[in-house]
């Protein structure tokens, strides 16, 4: 059985891994978008994206009146253009390649039948192509784009710097209807009367459509924060009302008043000046994964390491800076 297979005796050869690699090319490049997790339960991806893309929304109005024969609507219909950019990185990791598979080997997520299904190389393989993932997922909101720089924080622009971009630019503001200030440092004592100032602050059509849908609680809205928001709001929520059915249930996720809007924290807004009160399908997450452009492989150049090599498009955006399809706010600091 595979489960007896002891790890010191796994060996995969340098022909192994570089044939792999060439053979799983298109599930590879996958791995590291896969490798995002809960990202992708509050984003949406958009493939086939090589350095930029124009996206946006059509705006204008449509309206039935009284039955009219000679009556024609000529309201403008407008397209108000964004542009989603995704940059081009690499990167060359030198490894062990018996190292891999042994890590592998020892982790949980391949006992039992997943060893016997999947071959050691491809797992070798994806396992390194998922750490890819990782990074992007960690800098999803402060990345930084630095032409000279090294890591992933250097590769794209985060949301959280999209954002502070944009409020320089006009983009977003108090009296546009999509930027909210905080008066105040939220804390335990607080959070909740802010968080519900905070979304009463929305666009009823941002609180109550999606997708041009009118019903409101079909209308899931994510309210994307700082993890010790979260707890903030559950400590000032529990001190409020004690034990509830309803704070038992929900663990108070579900901002108070508001059935479809859901507290969702991120690892990478640790520090994050923002908050951003949106749908699924304003965040954006840019890629290729569909030209020859992108690669992933394995070279040797040296006795006993091998060379992992990769190239990837990775970017992100919002679709839409509307009132009706997002609301920022700007924490306040100390």
């Amino acid at each position: 059985m595979a489960d007896d297979i002891n790890a010191a005796n796994v060996k995969i050869t340098d022909a192994d891994l570089a044939k792999s690699a060439a053979k799983n090319r298109t599930e590879l490049l996958k791995a590291p978008m896969l490798a995002l997790g809960p990202a992708l339960s509050y984003m949406t991806i958009r493939t086939g994206i090589r350095y930029s893309e124009t996206v946006g929304e059509l705006s204008g109005n449509i309206e039935m009146g009284p039955y009219d024969p000679t009556r024609v609507d000529n309201e403008d219909m407008t397209i108000t253009p964004r542009t989603l950019y995704t940059y081009f990185g690499s990167v060359i990791k030198k490894f062990h390649p018996n190292s891999v598979a042994q890590t592998i080997y020892g982790s949980s997520i391949t006992k039992g039948d997943g060893q016997m299904t999947v071959p050691i190389v491809l797992q070798a393989l994806t396992y390194l192509a998922a750490k890819l993932g990782k990074g992007f997922a960690l800098h999803l909101f402060d990345a930084i784009r630095k032409d000279g720089g090294t890591k992933t924080v250097d590769l794209f622009n985060g949301f959280d710097t999209i954002t502070a971009t944009e409020i320089t630019n006009g983009g977003l503001s108090v009296d546009k209807g999509n930027l909210f200030e905080f008066a105040d440092v939220i804390d335990s004592t607080n959070c909740v009367d802010q968080i519900v100032a905070f979304c009463r602050a929305a666009s009823d059509e941002l609180l109550g459509y999606e997708d041009g849908s009118a019903d409101v609680k079909g209308s899931q809205l994510n309210l994307l924060v700082p993890r010790s928001i979260v707890y903030a709001y559950r400590d000032d929520y529990k001190a409020t009302t004690g034990h509830s059915p309803i704070y038992d249930k929900f663990n108070q996720t579900v901002v108070e008043g508001f059935d479809n809007i859901t507290l969702v924290p991120f690892a990478g807004k640790v520090k994050s000046p923002f908050v951003q009160l949106t749908t699924k399908s304003n965040m954006l997450i840019g890629c290729d994964q569909m030209s020859g452009t992108e690669n992933i492989a394995v070279e040797k150049h040296h006795p006993f390491l091998l060379d992992f090599v990769a190239t990837m498009f990775f970017g992100c955006d919002y679709e839409s800076l509307d009132p009706t399809r997002l609301l920022v706010g700007k924490l306040a600091t100390a």
